[in-house]
C-alpha cells in the first residue's frame, strides 16, 4: 500500500487515538484518579452522585461521599463534539429509533461496566497501564462484540431515526451547558467528594480543555471502541481497530516514562482481580454496545451531533449508575458489590437475548 494512502486511510484515526491516550496520562498527572484519565462510566456515575441520585460511601456529617463529581471532562467531550459538528455543518437533530429499548440496554451496559469498573476506554488505559485483569475484561468485550455480532448478521435492527428540530438536538448539549454552570458555582445542593475518587480531578479548565480537543478529534475519527473489533470481524475494516491499539500504546508510553507503570494483577488502582465478573461485566457491556450501534463514549460523541436517541442511551447510562451504586451492584478495589450482582448480570443477558430476538428484521435475499 502506497504511503500516501495509508496515511489516508489510518492517520486520523492512528492520531486520534495517540492524542486521547496522551490526554489520559496528562489528566491523570493532573490529578485524575490513575488509570482513568478518561471513563464514560465512572465520570457518568460521579455525575450521578453529584445530582444526588446516588451515594455511594455518603458520610452523613460531612455531607459527602466518595464517588461524586461533576466531570468537566463528560461536559468537554460532548460540547467539543457539538462545535466541530456545527462547523463542519454535521450537527443533524434525529431521532425515535426504539428509545425506550435504548434506555434499557444502556441501564445493563452501566452495570456491567460498574461490575468491570470501567468503560471500553478506561479499559485499554488500564491495558496500557499494565493492569492484566483489563486484559481478561477485554475477551470479555471481545466475545460480548460477538454475540451482538450474530444477531446483527441475522437482522438485528432498532429501525430508522427520524429528522427532529433543531430544539430537540440543541437539548442535550445545552444541558451540558448547565452541568458546566453547576460546577463552576458549586450550589450546596450539589454534591463534591471531599475523598475518594471523586475527590481526585484535574484542574476543571484543563480538563474541559483537553476534553474538547479530544470531544473535536473523535467526532471527526468517528472512534468507537466497539465499532474496531465489530467492523474488523464482519468488514475486515481495522481502520478504527488501529486507534484501539493506538490509544494503548500512548499510555503505555506515557507510563513508562513516569514511571506509573505497573504488570499484573493485583493491586492495581481502582480495579479487582475476581476474572469472572471481570469477563462477564464487560460481555455485557460489548454485548448491549453493539445492539446501541456504538460505545459510551461514541454515544457521547453522537448527542453532542444532535442525536436524541444517543442522548436518550446517556441518560440510561446515567439511570444504571444510580441502580449499581443505590443496589449494590458496582464493584470496588476490594471485589465485587454487596448486592445481587450475579443476578443483575444474568437478568442483563436475558434481556439482552429477548431484545435481539425480538428486533430481528427479515433479510432480503
Amino acid at each position: 500500500m502506497p504511503k500516501e494512502s495509508f496515511i489516508k486511510r489510518y492517520g486520523l484515526l492512528i492520531g486520534t487515538g495517540l492524542v486521547v491516550g496522551a490526554a489520559a496520562v496528562l489528566l491523570t498527572a493532573l490529578g485524575n484518579p490513575a488509570n482513568m484519565g478518561f471513563c464514560i462510566a465512572c465520570f457518568l456515575r460521579d455525575i450521578a452522585g453529584a445530582l444526588n441520585f446516588q451515594r455511594a460511601g455518603f458520610d452523613a456529617e460531612a455531607g459527602t461521599g466518595i464517588v461524586q463529581y461533576i466531570r468537566p471532562e463528560i461536559i468537554g467531550l460532548v460540547l467539543g463534539s457539538t462545535a466541530i459538528a456545527f462547523a463542519k455543518k454535521e450537527f443533524r437533530p434525529k431521532g425515535g429509533s426504539s428509545p425506550m429499548i435504548r434506555f434499557i440496554v444502556a441501564v445493563f451496559v452501566m452495570i456491567g461496566a460498574l461490575v468491570f469498573l470501567g468503560c471500553p476506554l478506561r479499559m485499554v488505559i488500564r491495558i496500557g497501564g499494565g493492569d492484566l485483569n483489563a486484559v481478561v475484561g477485554l475477551v470479555g468485550f471481545a466475545l460480548g462484540i460477538l454475540l451482538g455480532i450474530a444477531f446483527l448478521k441475522k437482522g438485528f435492527s432498532l429501525r430508522r431515526a427520524y429528522q427532529q428540530s433543531m430544539a430537540e438536538g440543541l437539548i442535550f448539549p445545552v444541558l451540558m451547558v448547565g452541568l458546566l454552570v453547576l460546577l463552576m458555582m458549586r450550589p450546596d445542593f450539589i454534591i463534591f467528594s471531599a475523598k475518594g475518587p471523586g475527590s481526585m480531578a484535574a484542574p476543571v479548565l484543563a480538563a474541559l480543555l483537553v476534553a474538547v480537543i479530544v470531544g473535536i478529534l473523535a467526532q471527526r475519527s468517528r472512534l468507537c471502541m466497539v465499532g474496531g473489533i465489530r467492523d474488523a470481524v464482519m468488514f475486515k475494516d481495522f481502520r478504527l481497530i488501529s486507534a484501539f491499539i493506538a490509544i494503548i500504546v500512548a499510555v503505555l508510553i506515557g507510563n513508562l516514562a513516569l514511571s506509573k507503570f505497573s504488570l499484573g494483577f493485583v493491586d492495581q488502582p481502582i480495579a479487582h482481580s475476581e476474572a469472572t465478573w471481570n469477563l462477564m461485566g464487560m460481555v455485557l457491556v460489548g454485548w448491549g454496545s453493539v445492539l446501541l450501534g456504538g460505545c459510551p463514549l461514541r454515544q457521547l460523541i453522537l448527542a453532542g451531533e444532535g442525536n436524541t436517541d444517543s442522548a436518550v442511551t446517556v441518560t440510561g447510562y446515567i439511570v444504571g449508575a444510580a441502580v449499581s451504586h443505590n443496589f449494590g451492584l458496582a464493584s470496588s478495589a476490594t471485589g465485587i458489590g454487596t448486592g445481587p450482582v450475579a443476578i443483575a448480570v444474568v437478568v442483563g443477558f436475558v434481556v439482552l437475548a429477548v431484545i435481539s430476538l425480538m428486533n430481528m428484521q427479515k433479510l432480503e435475499g
